[in-house]
């Protein structure tokens, strides 16, 4: 057991309320600051039962590696903060990691991958009360839109609610919409122009207002005209690229120019790039966020 693993269990089982002190006194900071752009780390995976990174079936399952990776990321210059479930934010809030970061707390996580019941995507994490009470920033939710599913209606009722839920708070609401179906028994994500248009437009549209609504979307073709579709501020996924990151990175890199791009939130191409620097594929992945907000603010001067 390391070190930061045996301190954390010593905490949580002697003093629970330090969770609800250290979240009460976390130092935040603006969602936007002076570059207009965010760069946030995803870590809600395993709460979905998602451990897979390229060939390792478990490798998100070691709690004290995945706290370094994270910790490690968001000391990194450029890192605006991290998305993640109720657990990962008590630890980091408890070990001081969340002081002056956005933090965005991870909704509905019952759709377990691989799970009969995956687009039947409850939220079994964070509430938009929660939130609030938590002093976090926003909320995020995953949303499967699967014609061949009834299970994609409860979810999209779901998202509603939380997102007028979030916006009577004044606190961000991302939505991460996918084109889904089954093939084979299992939940196929459609990356493909036209569903992911059509996604945008049912998503952007859910709750009594879209003030507070953002979209976080995967890069797919024709990715210009697939932003056409919305003005709602959008930031980019990460996703999975195993050995294939430049790629990835490239892709990002293009979306970035678009106005409605405003980010990224990127978990396993960062914590566990195939050649294991976590550090050089935050940096890269800051550079390009970086990159887009100084071409934004020479825009703006002109």
């Amino acid at each position: 057991m390391s070190d930061l693993v045996e301190r954390l269990a010593a905490i949580r089982a002697t003093n629970p309320a330090a969770v609800r002190e250290a979240l009460a006194a976390r130092v935040r900071r603006p969602l936007l600051e002076e570059g207009g752009t965010l760069f946030l780390l995803a870590v809600d995976h395993p709460a979905r039962g998602s451990l897979k990174v390229g060939d390792d079936p478990t490798a998100m399952a070691d709690r004290g590696d995945l706290l370094q990776r994270t910790i490690s990321a968001l000391s990194r210059p450029g890192v605006d903060g991290l998305m993640a479930s109720p657990d990962i934010v008590d630890d980091l809030a408890l070990l001081g990691a969340l002081d002056g970061k956005v933090v965005i707390g991870s909704m509905n996580r019952g759709g377990l991958a691989g799970a009969v019941f995956e687009l039947d995507d409850r939220f079994t994490c964070y509430s938009a009360d929660a939130i609030a009470e938590a002093n976090l920033d926003g909320g995020k939710m995953l949303l499967r839109i699967a014609d061949d599913d009834p299970d994609t209606l409860p979810t999209l009722v779901a998202c509603a609610r939380a997102v007028d839920a979030l916006a009577s708070k004044g606190l961000m609401a991302m939505i991460e919409p996918f084109a889904s179906k089954r093939e084979g028994g299992r939940v196929k994500n459609v990356l493909e122009p036209e569903p992911t248009i059509r996604a945008i437009g049912i998503t952007s549209a859910l709750g009594s207002t879209s003030a507070y609504t953002w979209l976080k979307l995967p890069v797919v073709p024709e990715m210009e005209r697939v932003m056409a579709a919305t003005t709602l501020p959008t930031l980019l996924l990460g996703g999975d690229p195993g050995a294939n990151a430049q790629k990835t990175f490239e892709g990002w890199r293009r979306a970035m120019e678009i106005p409605q791009v405003r980010g990224l939130v990127a978990g396993r191409a960062l914590l566990y790039p195939h050649d294991g620097d976590v550090a050089a594929a935050v940096d890269a992945a800051a550079e390009i966020v970086s990159g887009a907000a100084r071409s934004r603010q020479e825009t703006e001067v002109r």
